[in-house]
């Protein structure tokens, strides 16, 4: 091949130019949009460079596609519009930019507004639009959860199980039979609660605590629900929830790695139901070290299910006299309040980076649209089990990691130089006296020096949230390379089995390690075989789910966001650039001011200090300035939300 020609994926802009990725260039080809060729969003395309990039140069190649090797996309969801003798489809994917032809008896009577399926017959030329036929009706434009259907199809995602997984649960118990009780520590007696979110179906994780004065020795016991007990490997259900990766979590529904009958029955550690579980049991001393630990298989029973916010009123004394009768449980909880307090002050001393940025909570109706949008605050019931799955997912990452098995771990890499710099560039131009280094970075402690300067200001979650783009994302690695944001040496995903497949796999392996002296060679060998692919397939469905995620929460503010189209409010400047800049609402919701609308002056962007100047006037809108602003427009299709400077 020409070294002027390269096969790559080419990515459309919704403006009509696109980019072409090549494996092994650290930089895409830009495609104007007059040299598209007949390409679509996510074909395989042969492209030559016209336009070599100078050496130095932050301008990337310019090329022009000069064929279709392959086409990426084979069906499309989006809006039908019917005709008298035919109809098309738009695409909701923006990046998709022309109509798909469908003739009449291929439209399965859809009407006008329908959401649908089409699957592409013939993909077109220059001169020709792409021809289709629709598969699936997915509702009309008004019918409860349709937009969020479609998302999630655009996506990929699969809700439904197969037919081989609905077949595989007739086998599975809906109470724990006797053979499964051998072998293992029975924890039934031993006290023991679930906290979780009030909406929660499924608990794969149990806490029980017991403090020993004389010693002034915490026994902490993280009990995991032992999901491969029921999910063998390279059966119908493990395949299924390998292709899935992770639960999925959307407004209005959640998508399970596993079906209900495993995640919400068998595997759950409900209340007052015998559960098998992985347990790790940890001895913590009073400055928050390990100083022993158990990983075993056990079978325990939930004495409480309770929830973060109640168990947070028990802990500020408002609802203790509700537990007077259960004294044991009070001051079990106590307990934990303490030792979780101690684990994060060791934690913070470390180095560990402690984000906490509000979710956004998303409240339908009962047909699916948005009554309200408010951000999630995290409370001490839930910080007290997040130190305790922190510290029993660092304790098995050390224990497998000397053990010298193959492994999974959840790894998290030093900012780049680059990505370093950009950050305290960025502080700098909020107005933060701090040096500009390549390097500052490279200890955790050292951003979180940055981070603390922040505490207590307006702009402290902005500076958070810039800090977190600055930050490499983490993946699943079977190298123990780890954890920066947590400033942990050894880190892996244990807890979570019901909802994260990386947990069921390393269960897998520490189950047979724990009935085998040593693991046996050819089992090894199975590992190191077969690691390395879950490893990235499970870093990409990640990123998969959380793209959805996003996209979904996206529609549903731009959905909330329309009823208040004329409407004032006050937020924070949470991004500035070339052609305008995004403004966060209290409630989590953002929208752009677009350049254009600035009509009083003619503004210049200053690259250095982000903000947008007026030439004559000097007003200046810079990244953390609070502005009040109106609503304008709002756009479900585009995840658009549209604002104007008010006054």
């Amino acid at each position: 091949m020409d070294k002027k020609t390269f096969e790559g994926i080419y990515r459309q802009h919704q403006k009509g130019f696109g980019f072409v990725s090549v494996e092994g260039r650290e930089r895409d080809i830009f495609i104007p949009a007059d040299c598209t060729g007949s390409a679509l969003n996510g074909d395989l395309v042969k492209v030559l460079v016209e336009k070599p990039s100078k050496s130095g140069s932050d301008l990337r190649d310019e090329g022009r596609i000069l064929s279709v090797i392959e086409h990426g996309i084979k069906e499309l969801v989006g809006s039908f519009h019917k005709r008298k003798s035919y109809g098309f489809v738009v695409a909701d994917d923006p990046r998709f930019l022309l109509d798909v032809y469908v003739p009449a008896d291929r439209s399965l009577n859809a009407s006008s507004g329908d959401r649908v399926v089409v699957s592409i017959t013939d993909y077109g030329d220059r001169r020709r639009k792409p021809e289709g036929r629709i598969t699936e009706i997915l509702g009309g434009p008004n019918d409860k959860g349709v937009d969020i259907t479609a998302a999630v199809r655009s996506s990929g995602v699969s809700y439904s199980f197969p037919d081989g997984v609905r077949e595989e649960l007739c086998d599975i118990p809906d109470r724990i039979r006797k053979r499964s009780l051998r072998g293992r520590r029975d924890l039934r007696d031993e006290l023991c609660v679930t906290i979780d979110g009030e909406d929660s179906k499924d608990f794969d994780d149990a806490v029980g605590l017991i403090y020993d004065r004389e010693r002034e020795i915490y026994r902490l016991s993280v009990h995991i629900a032992d999901v491969a007990e029921y999910v063998r490997e390279g059966s119908e259900l493990d395949r299924e929830a390998q292709k899935r990766g992770t639960s999925i979590y959307l407004p209005d529904r959640v998508i399970p790695m596993l079906p209900k009958k495993l995640s919400n029955g068998i595997c759950s550690l409900n209340e007052g139901e015998d559960r098998l579980c992985l347990s790790c049991i940890m001895e913590i001393d009073k400055k928050g070290s390990i100083v022993g630990h158990e990983i075993l298989e056990t079978v325990i029973r939930s004495r409480r299910r309770l929830t973060y916010g109640y168990v947070n009123e028990l802990l500020t004394d408002r609802k203790a006299a509700a537990l007077e009768k259960d004294r044991e449980l009070l001051c079990m909880l106590r307990h934990m309040h303490r030792l979780s307090h101690i684990l994060r002050r060791r934690r913070m001393s470390e180095g560990s980076l402690d984000f906490d940025l509000p979710e956004s909570v998303i409240r339908l109706d009962d047909k699916g649209r948005v009554i309200s949008i408010a951000p999630y605050e995290t409370n001490d019931a839930n910080r007290l089990i997040e130190d305790m799955m922190l510290a029993a997912n660092e304790t098995v990452a050390l224990e497998f990691y000397k053990r010298r098995l193959p492994f999974l771990y959840r790894s998290h890499e030093t900012p780049s130089p680059e990505k370093a710099e950009e950050l305290v560039e960025l502080m700098q131009a909020l107005g933060y006296g701090v040096k500009r280094s390549r390097n500052c970075l490279r200890d955790p402690k050292e951003l979180q020096r940055l981070l603390r300067k922040a505490e207590g200001r307006p702009e402290e979650a902005l500076i958070k949230k810039l800090a977190l783009r600055s930050m490499s994302k983490a993946r699943y690695t079977t190298e123990c390379i780890g954890h920066y944001g947590l400033s942990k040496r050894f880190y892996t995903h244990f807890t979570s089995p019901i909802r994260r497949y990386p947990d069921l796999q390393i269960h897998r392996i520490i189950k047979e390690s724990l009935r085998e002296e040593r693991l046996k060679k050819k089992r090894v060998r199975h590992y190191e075989r077969i690691l390395q692919k879950v490893a990235a397939d499970c870093s990409e469905l990640e990123r998969r789910a959380d793209e959805l995620e996003r996209d979904c929460e996206k529609l549903k503010k731009c959905e909330y966001m329309a009823r208040f189209i004329g409407e004032e409010f006050d937020g924070i400047i949470s991004g500035v650039t070339s052609y305008g800049f995004y403004v966060e609402l209290p409630d989590t919701c953002e929208g752009m001011v677009h350049v254009s609308s600035l009509t009083d002056d003619h503004y210049s962007f200053d690259e250095k200090r982000l903000r947008l100047s007026g030439d004559r006037r000097g007003r200046t809108f810079s990244l953390g300035d609070q502005v009040h602003i109106i609503v304008v427009a709002s756009d479900k299709q585009m995840r658009t939300i549209d604002f104007r400077v008010y006054g």
